[in-house]
């Protein structure tokens, strides 16, 4: 696809059917919607061109659509289980060459992280760039080639690969320039993302102490007030990071792919 100038785009992916948490992108949290916060840390960056939520055409994501109508919030609205052709059809419309993944249920993001996470992309000539190591759930990143984002899209077949973006790309380095920022260290078992009603308690207790409209904390302060009251750590712990993706790996030994 021709590109008159390089676009970074970062893609927020949204639905209200979560299993674990459903309607949980637009759950109040400090007086505003979680996919709210997403998209107020978003317009902090200063790397990126555009803001879409890419939502299902699934009836159940109206609501999604509508409030980002009523925040003049580009919204694209693609397939409901195949979340790679949502992206790359999502970014062909919008004209993105680079494309930041964010999704919708970490309202701790820090503009600043994916501000480095995207200039260390450009600055590589990546087809794929994200936060890696150890890193507290909640502050994903991930940047992808276009171009890559295209192959995938024609290439990929399992579960895993069409249910989640990044894994066609991710795990064949043969194929593609691969690379990550290592910011944090010995901090993985740390979340900072909603997946549960118990994830939702432990936000509700971080963004009343933190959460000041205009000026998002940053993840040095979330660690920060970590240190003061550890016991917050208590409030999720023991849930099992990327759950989801767990399921689409075990889909991918019974060789089916979800219509």
């Amino acid at each position: 696809m021709p590109m008159t100038s390089p676009r970074t785009v970062a893609i927020v992916q949204a639905r209200m059917s979560s299993t674990r948490l459903p309607g949980k992108v637009l759950m109040p949290l400090a007086g505003r919607p979680v996919l709210a916060h997403v998209v107020e840390r978003l317009q902090q960056c200063k790397t990126l061109d555009e803001i879409v939520i890419a939502t299902s055409d699934d009836i159940s994501d109206d609501a999604i659509q509508r409030w980002c109508e009523d925040h003049r919030i580009h919204c694209f609205r693609g397939n409901l289980h195949d979340v790679l052709d949502r992206y790359f059809q999502a970014a062909k419309q919008f004209s993105a060459s680079a494309v930041v993944r964010i999704t919708a249920d970490c309202p701790a993001l820090d503009p600043a992280i994916v501000d480095e996470v995207v200039q260390g992309f450009h600055a590589g000539d990546y087809d794929f760039y994200g936060l890696a190591g150890e890193f507290p759930d909640g502050l994903d990143c991930t940047v992808f080639a276009f171009r890559a984002l295209e192959r995938a899209w024609r290439e990929a077949t399992l579960p895993s690969q069409r249910e989640h973006v990044g894994p066609y790309i991710e795990k064949q380095p043969d194929l593609f320039k691969n690379g990550g920022l290592h910011k944090f260290l010995g901090l993985s078992h740390l979340r900072w993302t909603l997946d549960e009603e118990r994830d939702y308690r432990f936000l509700q207790a971080v963004f009343e102490r933190l959460d000041q409209p205009g000026r998002p904390f940053s993840a040095q302060d979330v660690l920060a007030l970590l240190e003061r009251e550890p016991q917050l750590q208590e409030l999720n712990q023991h849930i099992i990071r990327n759950e989801g993706y767990l399921k689409s790996l075990a889909a991918d030994r019974t060789d089916h792919v979800q219509p």
